[in-house]
């Protein structure tokens, strides 16, 4: 468990992704390298924190392309839509943090404060990168702690650490005033997660919208940044890593999520993630599939 793994979707063979899994909070590292092209648009569940270690890693978020350097940290929301790739020759190496919100706002009453319930305003952050020393090493030390298993007394310490410097990151919930998508592309939106395993089509999504397809799809995408299919697809991606997390056969997951097969489900999510469905479930649980 956490070894590293050829990733197949990159643009060279030097190309690697190392993977763990802590179980008791699960929290993900990942520490990869990649040249050429990274990652297709996808997002996660959880609040993503990384350092840029080498090279210039370049990468799509909030509709707006970002450039980061060795020492540079990455900020990247749940469901911010994000991809990945290198603009120079040598490629770059990054270590990022995949953490659960609800165990990361336990941790700070600076952010609990910052996440009032009743709200439905999720832990925002001001900027994507940010220069701030300070934070990095807070970020390679929980990484460390995390992903060479220093122990929990280690991983404990350095997550307190970690949710007091991100603090300074959030922005407050006056500056993240919830968007109201069009009610079509909002009606859309709820009807794709409530049948995400089905095969629906456009015709049928636009008559439960009540607007013509065209006009849906426009206002989907200007209230999601995606088409409608893009997003079925990344929630589908979503809910198959979780699944797999758990220990469900590839097999399984593909066809209850809504994927044709299994090969279906590892073109997207090696695409997505670097890695093959069964690669991502042995690293998480052990269990070979």
């Amino acid at each position: 468990m956490g070894s590293r793994h050829n990733a197949g979707n990159a643009g060279g063979q030097d190309d690697w992704v190392a993977v763990r899994r802590d179980a008791e909070t699960g929290i993900e590292t990942i520490r990869a390298h990649f040249r050429g092209h990274a990652y297709d648009l996808h997002d996660h569940d959880e609040l993503l924190v990384g350092v840029t270690e080498q090279g210039v890693q370049a990468f799509r978020c909030r509709r707006r392309l970002h450039t980061s350097v060795p020492g540079r940290v990455i900020l990247i929301e749940p469901g911010e839509a994000h991809d990945g790739h290198s603009p120079g020759e040598d490629g770059f190496t990054y270590a990022m943090l995949y953490l659960p919100v609800p165990l990361l706002t336990a941790r700070s009453e600076a952010l609990r404060s910052l996440t009032p319930r009743g709200t439905g305003l999720p832990l925002g952050f001001r900027d994507t990168l940010a220069d701030d020393p300070g934070l990095a090493a807070t970020i390679r030390s929980a990484f460390l702690a995390l992903h060479q298993r220093e122990g929990r007394l280690a991983r404990d310490l350095s997550l307190d650490r970690l949710a007091a410097r991100l603090a300074g990151h959030l922005a407050p919930p006056e500056e993240r005033r919830a968007l109201r998508p069009d009610r079509a592309a909002a009606v859309v939106r709820d009807l794709l997660h409530a049948r995400m395993a089905e095969d629906v089509g456009l015709d049928e999504l636009s008559a439960a919208a009540g607007v013509d397809r065209f006009r849906l799809n426009r206002a989907f995408r200007a209230a999601f940044g995606l088409s409608p299919h893009a997003y079925l697809v990344r929630l589908r991606l979503r809910t198959a890593r979780r699944r797999l997390a758990e220990g469900e056969a590839p097999a399984l997951v593909a066809a209850e999520v809504g994927f044709a097969d299994q090969s279906h489900l590892g073109r997207w999510f090696r695409r997505a993630y670097g890695l093959t469905p069964a690669a991502y479930r042995d690293l998480c649980t052990n269990v070979p599939d």
